[in-house]
């Protein structure tokens, strides 16, 4: 049998023969992909003399089986693995951290390159080519290549653990959130659900093939249902359920997996001369230190209590008339949070979903923006096979007819994909190798019952429109080389044109475009505008809380000097330290399901979406200044940002668009933390 994997696909912009590809292929063709790699790599070494295109051009040309292998892999892993692919990740997530430390951390291929900036200002090379040395350089070093060969040596057997063990959390995280769903024989404990929504979690019970009712876990702390469900009981099984997730005594306990990764990680950040793992990582950011995040967070961080806890006390005086007692905790934040959100602003955020059927969302809201900001026509392709059935192939074109790339959406929860919701690529757009993009948008949305429309919550489409933002990252992308590609920033900053997007959820252009009842056909009033912007600092207390303790955790766990025995008595104390405890508002995530940073590529690095929301507010107050959705702002946008990827240090293209250094004042006063 043909090995998909072994030759560059055929079909239309590289987009992979999903139809044609197995289980068994991926193991071959990652070993073959290796293979001519290091004969790449060989080649380049081979050569007598050093040139930029004959080292750092050659590399860029360099592991491209290899390069779309990993991306096709690891995408199905993430949004429908199973036991063989599982097994697979674990083999193969050791061998590719140690097939790249034997490039990154190569003496000879180092030498190449400090050669080539020791002469940089002979060499005329134009500004791309300049960023791409700097950046290699930068690359090379914080691998370790300019340490001792001991601690070289080191360094590569703790990147191949460290790889291992991100894939074992992952595996037991998983495994332990569909264990942890909420089983229930019958829907009588289900009030204040709508018929579609437990019809959805029948259809839930069916696809896992047992009966009755299954309400599955998120990978955040909580659950949407929770503010619906008037069943007091059964909302704290379903927030202690999802509280608990990888705890230990649990089968799927991931604390020993904490343990040793947060161990290597600061013995690694040792090697290079760093006191933690936190300093380590953080040179790599846009903040470049802890120290500069403590001072954003921390100036944040007490107004955001503050208000936290007066919106508590509204909401347990709401429980205190409802049920006589007054005792907010967790489970029933948002479900008084609803019963504010309508008295004080008459607003029932349910009644939106009929208005919220997913593919008019995308395709007439998502889409829509997209085609008025940027020219994108999107055309389905449903001859064109994805990696999932419930997964649709879009063909991406610019308003005169060019091909921008390929879009793949993949919106449906199921058992064998991980929580969240995400943005990957399958294909870089790269001129030096001739490839467009093909991006992938992966989301959660609960599968309906065959037959009923599939509706979508208001933070649901704001989620859709907020991953979008990252598609248009990768699919306007347009740079020379591949290290640049996209979403090839810095990880502080890669949130950044995400957020900006969700702005244009409630634009009203496009609002009344795609907000359409599945079954009048009745335009949503666009007075749901001014209600909903009036609503804009509502719970910000609770959701900018929920979110820093999260954030304060991942750095107070980075920063550590030695790992704790007891990782809940660490949580508890270190956002006590943040003047963040108030026991009715969890953290976002607690440590044993925290995927982000043990197996999501952000440790030490959540903090980086409230650091991006700083340039977002800023950003969004542009496009308002000069007139919102339009072509002529959004190929400013792009050309300014979206287009450039990693090509130019991205703070600039910031102060670029600005035209001046950015303030907080903007992110502060959105959250109503002034």
């Amino acid at each position: 049998m043909t090995n998909p994997l072994m030759q560059p696909s055929q079909l239309d912009n590289e987009l992979p023969d999903f139809a044609n590809l197995r289980d068994e292929h991926y193991l071959p063709a990652f070993e073959h992909a290796v293979a001519e790699n290091n004969k790449e790599i060989s080649a380049i070494l081979a050569q007598p003399d050093v040139t930029f295109e004959n080292t750092l051009e050659a590399i860029e040309r360099s592991g491209g089986l290899l390069s779309t292998m990993l991306m096709v892999f690891y995408n199905k892993a993430s949004s429908d693995t199973n036991e063989t692919l599982q097994e697979l990740e674990a083999e193969i997530a050791p061998r590719f951290a140690a097939h790249m430390d034997s490039i990154r951390l190569n003496p000879a291929l180092y030498a190449r390159i400090t050669e080539l900036d020791s002469k940089r200002s002979e060499l005329g090379l134009d500004t791309a080519s300049d960023r791409l040395l700097s950046k290699y350089l930068e690359d090379f070093n914080f691998a370790g290549a300019g340490l001792s060969e001991a601690s070289r040596k080191r360094v590569a057997q703790i990147n191949e653990r460290l790889s291992s063990l991100e894939a074992e959390f992952d595996k037991r995280l998983l495994a332990d959130t569909n264990d942890l769903a909420v089983e229930l024989t019958d829907d009588s404990r289900l009030g204040g659900l709508t018929k579609d929504e437990i019809d959805s979690l029948a259809q839930a019970a069916t696809e896992r093939g047992k009966t009755g009712f299954v309400i599955p876990l998120l990978n955040y702390s909580g659950h949407p249902l929770i503010a619906a469900l008037e069943d007091r009981e059964l909302r704290q099984e379903l927030m202690e359920r999802t509280l608990s997730r990888g705890s230990r005594g649990n089968s799927n306990d991931t604390s020993s997996v904490i343990k040793e990764l947060l161990d290597l990680r600061r013995e690694k950040a040792g090697l290079f001369g760093f006191a933690n793992y936190a300093q380590y990582v953080l040179t790599q950011q846009t903040a470049k230190s802890p120290e500069r995040v403590h001072e954003v967070l921390r100036k944040i961080a007490p107004v955001a209590k503050r208000n936290a806890v007066a919106e508590g006390e509204v909401l347990a005086s709401l429980m205190q008339r409802e049920v006589g007692a007054s005792d907010l905790r967790s489970w029933d934040w948002d479900r008084y949070t609803e019963q504010q959100r309508k008295e004080k602003y008459s607003i029932d955020t349910s009644v939106l979903k009929p208005y919220f059927e997913l593919t008019r969302v995308l395709e007439d809201g998502v889409f829509f923006a997209a085609g008025q900001l940027y020219g994108l026509k999107f055309t389905r392709r449903p001859e064109l096979v994805a990696y999932h059935p419930d997964a649709n192939v879009y063909q991406v074109d610019f308003e005169d007819g060019s091909g921008c790339g390929l879009y793949i959406f993949d919106p449906y929860a199921r058992p064998s994909k991980r929580g969240g919701a995400w943005m990957n690529n399958l294909v870089d757009q790269s001129h030096l190798l001739g490839k467009l993009p093909v991006v992938v948008n992966n989301m959660n949305i609960p599968k309906p019952a065959t037959g009923n429309p599939s509706l979508m919550t208001l933070d649901e489409v704001n989620t859709l429109f907020h991953e979008f933002g990252h598609t248009l990252h990768g699919l306007l992308s347009d740079v020379k080389y591949p290290r640049f590609s996209g979403t090839s920033v810095e990880r502080d900053f890669v949130e950044f044109p995400s957020q900006v997007n969700e702005m244009w959820m409630l634009w009203p252009e496009v609002l009344q475009n795609y907000a359409i009842h599945h079954k009048t056909g009745e335009k949503l009033s666009l007075d749901w505008i001014d209600k909903l912007q009036a609503t804009e600092t509502f719970n910000q207390g609770f959701a900018t809380t929920h979110y820093l303790q999260a954030a304060i955790l991942d750095l107070a766990m980075h920063e550590a000097s030695e790992t704790p025995d007891d990782i809940v008595a660490f949580e508890a104390a270190a956002i006590k330290d943040y003047g963040l405890d108030y026991e009715a508002v969890p953290t976002r995530y607690r440590p044993n399901y925290f995927a982000h940073i043990f197996a999501g590529g952000y440790s030490a690095g959540y903090y980086g979406y409230i650091w991006s929301e700083v340039l977002d507010a800023e950003s969004v107050n542009w496009y308002k200044s000069q007139g919102g959705l339009s072509r002529k702002n959004g190929q400013k946008f792009a050309d300014s940002l979206l287009s450039r990827g990693g090509e130019t240090d991205s703070m600039e293209l910031v102060r670029e668009l600005l035209g001046r250094e950015p303030e907080i004042t903007p992110l502060l006063k959105r959250r109503g933390l002034l």
